[in-house]
């Protein structure tokens, strides 16, 4: 069954083929990243017409690149939601036309859900269960994914997610969009010893993550230190070793507490070196396996929503004519697919 993923929730326009007997085809990205730097984060209404203008010459260019036509496409799936309202609808509108027009099925994917299964192609793949981190620019969970569409949330983001934290720290200390790269790299040469910030939430049970109070702080030592250029590269390293930290201890605790063996990291922040080097060690101290997806599958892509949807359409399930698009939309919402 050929699968055309189509992902336009944020500020990344994702094309993916993904077939279920040979894998995945072919996938192509534009990154709005240009467009939005000189405002420091998404403008909503950009991000939807740059969407517009890219989707559908992508679509062109992943089939050229699969060698397959238009007309060998079985079903569509699309991003409906969580994002931003008017960027999936663009992706749900062009999903649901072309599957009418070719007399397919189509299905809208839950983006976190791509997010989850985006370790799912490559090889080895997770066994489920698992827990997962997902860890990107608007989300900090850990959730037991019990099996595909069959998720239990353990911890959430009470506020500021770790991402959207590592954005707002780059501002403060004067470098650009996105964060997290440009914070990960100047932290590269920062005293580690010079500056210690707090691990939020780590005093206390439970799994909920919190980064407001840490992003507090870092204005609070930035003010400090004044015009001392060396403190930036400092301060860039404490705010990531907090993170990194933060994340590693509510992992240790969500393996504990369910018993599982298996870890997934998903999501953008997923590609940060230092927290990978950090979850090798839990590795060796629980006897438990990291999974990750492959660093051009950690931020949004068409991959994982063909996968997800792929799974989906091959279990029956289905959407109806109309356009629908759910800008907010739980994991534990979602059906199991048998």
């Amino acid at each position: 069954m050929n699968v055309l993923g189509i992902e336009t929730s944020c500020d990344e326009t994702g094309i993916a083929l993904y077939d279920t007997e040979r894998g995945l085809l072919a996938h192509a990205l534009h990154s709005q990243i240009a467009l939005h730097a000189d405002y420091g984060g998404v403008v909503p209404e950009l991000a939807s017409r740059d969407h517009v203008r890219k989707v559908l010459p992508l679509v062109h260019e992943v089939l050229d690149q699969a060698g397959v036509v238009l007309q060998a496409i079985d079903g569509i799936a699309y991003t409906a939601g969580p994002g931003l309202v008017g960027a999936l609808l663009v992706g749900a509108a062009l999903g649901r036309s072309l599957a009418f027009s070719l007399g397919v099925p189509a299905v809208g994917v839950h983006h976190m859900e791509g997010h989850l299964l985006a370790p799912m192609l490559d090889d080895p793949a997770p066994d489920l269960p698992f827990v997962a981190l997902l860890v990107s620019g608007g989300h900090t969970m850990l959730v037991e994914v019990r099996a595909i569409g069959d998720y239990r949330i353990l911890g959430d983001t009470l506020d500021d997610a770790a991402g959207e934290a590592f954005d707002k720290t780059a501002k403060l200390l004067g470098l650009g969009y996105p964060g997290g790269p440009a914070v990960a790299g100047l932290a590269a040469g920062g005293d580690p010893g010079r500056f210690r910030f707090p691990r939020p939430m780590t005093d206390r049970p439970g799994l909920d993550f919190s980064f407001s109070g840490l992003k507090t702080f870092t204005l609070t030592t930035v003010r400090a230190q004044g015009d001392d250029s060396r403190a930036r590269a400092d301060i860039a390293r404490a705010f990531e070793d907090a993170v990194v930290d933060t994340l590693l201890i509510k992992c240790r605790r969500a393996l504990k507490q369910t018993g599982l063996k298996t870890l997934v990291i998903a999501g953008g922040v997923g590609a940060n070196q230092a927290l990978r080097a950090r979850l090798s060690g839990l590795e060796r101290e629980l006897d438990a396996s990291v999974f990750y997806p492959r660093l051009e599958f950690c931020t949004d892509n068409g991959a994982m929503i063909a996968y997800a949807g792929a799974c989906r359409l091959e279990a029956g399930q289905r959407q109806d004519l109309a356009v629908e698009v759910k800008p907010r939309w739980s994991l534990e919402e979602l059906s199991a697919v048998t």
